[in-house]
């Protein structure tokens, strides 16, 4: 039986374009649902399976209501709704094995928004003039697997340009929707363990990704860069892990000076509430990330220190990280599972060592002293002579997982 590719487009400005990457990909032997997304206009050159009256009523709204919304904000935001309601039934009733969406920006971020919905593996294109170097990535991706095709033209005509892209993407989603799948639970005898890493902490994370695997437990690592945290706590709610290993723990600074890191309010807080066996670690906490040359006046005098070409680093400050102490302490003791905390006291981060641009023993020491005043009294912390990126840190880390799981039923 052929697989079906919902494809989702206003066809009211990009109607025609539609019908083209519509007729490729039946041409390559698929099924296709055309959902018409547009609010204004009637479709243009072509028919839609779903139409913008029908789709509107996912939203508990009608499209004449979406029309006289009172901006094209909240007219746009109704179908967005919408869409992220139906595409979930779609999928749920097996008529969905494959999504494309098109349009510019309010086509490319409505229909991103209802490919989000569905499940890591379930094949999901996106074909957009926005997806390019210079443009804000997360209303395109979030922390969902969508492939991002940037169309270099505008969606407005069937020029060789265009239609060179279409006829890939087409080609793409042959493939995808015939040999991809979603990802499915982990067999009984699986241990996924869920760890955070970034680039000054990745020797002691393969040290203890080794030790792990010695152990029969196989490391998932996460990349703590304001969307790898928050896509592990995810994934860790869809029951993907049997404990997290919290190493690199970064994204819960950078919210307070406006970083890039930003991890969301719920970092830190989410995998507890699950009751997953963690070990926590301070990995990075003592920076946030900025782009270079987009520092923030108030934090320039700041210690700072250039990661990469791209990525600028700026040092926490001493009230920052008494505040940092407290906030580990509010969200680690939600926790319903079993906790412990490692702190390396030689440095959280590459340029934290002695002589080092943010080597700052007395701000680090009162982020300690503040989290053993208001942890909860069942939530050890360990404390070693150790860097953060120390592989034999690592190794002390992964045993105290490893021992923490022995004593888990």
């Amino acid at each position: 039986m052929s697989k079906t590719v919902v494809i989702i487009g206003t066809l009211d400005t990009k109607g025609p374009e539609i019908a083209y990457l519509r007729d490729r990909i039946r041409d390559l032997g698929l099924n296709t649902l055309v959902i018409d997304s547009g609010i204004l206009g009637e479709p243009v050159g072509v028919e839609p399976d779903i139409t913008r009256a029908e789709a509107a009523t996912y939203a508990g709204t009608t499209i004449e209501a979406l029309r006289n919304a009172g901006s094209r904000g909240r007219a746009v935001e109704g179908m967005r709704t919408a869409l992220k309601k139906l595409v979930v039934e779609l999928y749920a009733q097996g008529r969905l094995d494959a999504i494309v969406s098109m349009g510019g920006a309010e086509g490319a971020v409505m229909g991103a928004a209802a490919m989000m919905q569905l499940p890591v593996g379930v094949p999901k294109v996106l074909v957009s003039p926005i997806a390019s170097g210079k443009h804000y990535f997360d209303p395109l991706v979030g922390t969902s697997d969508i492939m991002v095709v940037h169309s270099i033209v505008d969606i407005l005509g069937l020029n060789p340009i265009a239609t060179t892209i279409f006829d890939n993407v087409a080609a793409a989603l042959k493939g995808l929707a015939e040999h991809g799948h979603a990802l499915g639970q982990p067999a009984e005898d699986e241990r996924y363990v869920a760890v955070t890493m970034l680039g000054n902490t990745t020797r002691a994370v393969m040290a203890l990704k080794e030790r792990l695997a010695e152990a029969g437990y196989e490391a998932v690592i996460f990349h703590s860069n304001g969307v790898g945290g928050p896509a592990m706590e995810e994934l860790a709610e869809m029951g993907q892990f049997v404990g997290v290993i919290d190493y690199t723990t970064n994204e819960v600074y950078d919210p307070m000076t406006g970083g890039i890191h930003d991890g969301g309010p719920d970092r830190l807080r989410r995998c507890g509430l699950l009751g997953l066996p963690q070990v926590i670690v301070p990995g990075c906490i003592d920076f946030s990330v900025f782009h270079a040359g987009s520092i923030p006046e108030t934090l320039r005098d700041r210690p700072i220190y250039d990661h990469n070409p791209e990525y600028t680093l700026v040092r926490a400050s001493y009230d920052e990280m008494v505040a940092l102490g407290e906030l580990f302490c509010e969200r680690l003791n939600e926790a319903r599972g079993p906790v412990c905390i490692a702190v390396p006291t030689q440095g959280l981060s590459i340029p934290n060592t002695p002589g080092g641009p943010f080597w700052d023993p007395e701000a680090d020491a009162a982020f300690l002293r503040t989290l053993q005043s208001c942890i909860r009294s069942d939530i050890p912390i360990h404390t070693y002579e150790c860097h953060v990126n120390d592989p034999a840190f690592g190794v002390e880390v992964a045993e105290l997982f490893i021992d923490m799981m022995r004593k888990e039923p």
